[in-house]
């Protein structure tokens, strides 16, 4: 009986957006994808909660930076700095220590080998000694809790920070997949784009990510609409500072290109399906994940729109993580993780 082991097992979600990691079955840390580094030095000041509030508040020695960008690593150093950050605070907060570990990353259904290759870098970099890799769809179903070795297809949509992963999965695999550039950032730059054209007022990547939450909507009309949210900031011409009240309906009408993409997505790995594994997933209905699923009315638009039953897992947010969790707890099971 192995009574102690100085090799720790952590699972990790490394999103666009967020890094969740997960340690003996809790979410240890759940915190914004940013590092705060000292430009001149590159040395880091700050990663997760605390890089987050400096993010549109820097002076000129201090860069935030985002080492995701579309679900890519944009800057390798940066990735690593936020992941040995991240791991660091786990480690305080669940009292362990380890000089290796056991790792599952989840990637984007559509990485290249330089972008894996990229991710498993940054890991071993951190103090990952074995690194596995999970697509994130795959991790998105078994977070959901669906029996993806079974043979009957179902369709996964994970709309994240930087991209829409979409895959039929069956038989422990990646059937088909569509995995475009287009999600939560986009709709966030919509809203910012809508606020200077519509109201002549300025506003940053935060009070934008505030409006898609509290009055985004994928519907003109919802059966319980959200109250106006009240927006502060300068005009655009004189700046001074402005008060605008932001309905749903207007937030509704700003991103409409962008979900309509996200639309012609669905569509369009729909129509790669094979026909066993489509009337599979109409009799089962298609299951919505990441911070996207939330988006008010987006699963009755959906259905609406194509005819086929959208489900929001349960806590979409984590989806992904809790199956990577999963895939680290049965890495002997699934021969579908990538070492």
């Amino acid at each position: 009986m192995r009574l102690f082991s100085l090799t720790k097992e952590i699972a990790v979600d490394l999103g666009t957006a967020n890094t969740i990691i997960i340690h003996n079955d809790k979410i240890v840390i759940d915190e914004p994808s940013i590092v705060a580094v000292e430009k001149r030095t590159g040395k880091p000041i700050a990663v997760g909660r605390e890089a987050k509030l400096m993010q549109g508040r820097e002076n000129d020695g201090i860069e935030t930076i985002r080492p995701r960008r579309n679900c890519v690593i944009a800057n390798f150093n940066a990735a690593e700095i936020m992941i040995r950050g991240l791991i660091k605070k786990a480690s305080s907060k669940s009292s362990w220590f380890s000089p290796s570990m056991k790792m599952v990353v989840g990637i984007p259904s559509g990485s290249t080998e330089v972008e894996i290759r990229a991710v498993r870098d940054s890991s071993e970099h951190a103090g990952g000694r074995d690194v596995y890799m999970i697509y994130e769809p795959m991790a998105a179903a078994l977070g959901i809790g669906i029996d993806v070795l079974a043979p009957e297809g179902n369709m996964i949509v994970d709309i994240g920070g930087g991209t829409t992963e979409i895959a039929v999965i069956s038989l422990g695999g990646i059937v088909s997949n569509k995995s475009i550039p287009i999600a939560g950032d986009d709709l966030t730059e919509d809203i910012q784009n809508h606020m200077r054209r519509a109201h002549n007022v300025k506003v940053g990547v935060r009070t934008a990510e505030q409006i898609k939450m509290n009055v985004g909507s994928a519907l003109t009309e919802l059966e319980n609409p959200p109250e106006d949210y009240v927006v502060h900031g300068p005009n655009l011409m004189t700046a001074l500072p402005m008060e605008v009240p932001v309905s749903y309906q207007e937030i509704s009408h700003c991103i409409e290109k962008t979900i309509s993409k996200i639309e012609a997505a669905v569509l369009g790995a729909l129509e790669q399906t094979p026909p066993e594994l489509y009337a599979d997933i109409v009799r089962n209905g298609i299951y919505l994940a990441g911070g996207g699923a939330l988006l008010r009315g987006l699963d009755k638009r959906l259905t609406d729109k194509i005819g086929i039953q959208f489900h929001v897992a349960e806590d979409p947010l984590l989806a992904v993580a809790r199956g990577t969790g999963v895939a680290l707890k049965n890495i002997d099971k699934f021969s579908f993780l990538i070492r």
